[in-house]
């Protein structure tokens, strides 16, 4: 039985619950109402323990923010030992087209703050990351800057096309788990 860290990213607290920042939150969300399970509160983050085909899946939202996402991923991954292969973090970004999903095994942090923190705090960059891109479709986003965008709530009509994504996400992180990273690039990316 292999157990994996499934990470959303996001901010908790009510006011940042609908930003585009809070999507790793939004995906693991769906999967709890989805399956019924629960997060509970515990150090650095909420968590939520689940079986599935013989293996144990820890899923996390840490409680640290986003640009400090690392001190939760680091704690968690010692304390449940799990290797860095079994982890997997879920991010927005905003250099991908609205609604594309990306798998990638290793590579930078891209500008996001939170992965940014997560590879100083375990000292590498070869994990799995599921960035699912945020980049605005439906305004002018030239003028307003990357932080004041990722913070803003979604919009009606982003929000409909979302839902789509979200039950792929879904997919993508079952499929790693079962799969693995390879397979399950090769799968969804691009999609």
């Amino acid at each position: 039985m292999e157990k994996f860290l499934i990470v959303g990213l996001g901010n908790h607290g009510v006011i940042y619950k609908k930003t585009r920042h809070n999507l790793g939150f939004l995906v693991l969300d769906k999967i709890s109402d989805k399956y019924s399970f629960f997060f509970k509160k515990k150090e650095l983050g909420f968590i939520s323990k689940f079986n599935y085909l013989n293996n144990i899946i820890f899923f996390l939202k840490p409680t640290t923010y986003v640009n400090n996402s690392g001190k939760s991923v680091k704690y968690w991954m010692i304390k449940k030992n799990i290797p860095i292969k079994n982890i997997l973090i879920i991010s927005d970004d905003i250099y991908l087209k609205f609604g594309l999903i990306r798998l990638r095994g290793k590579g930078s942090s891209g500008g996001h703050n939170g992965l940014k923190n997560i590879e100083e705090e375990i000292k590498n960059s070869s994990y799995a990351r599921l960035r699912i891109g945020i980049k605005n479709n439906f305004i002018d986003n030239n003028n307003k800057r990357n932080k004041d965008y990722v913070l803003e709530n979604w919009k009606k009509e982003e929000f409909g096309i979302l839902f789509y994504k979200l039950e792929t996400s879904i997919k993508v992180i079952f499929s790693f788990v079962i799969n693995g990273l390879q397979k399950t690039m090769n799968l969804f990316n691009g999609k």
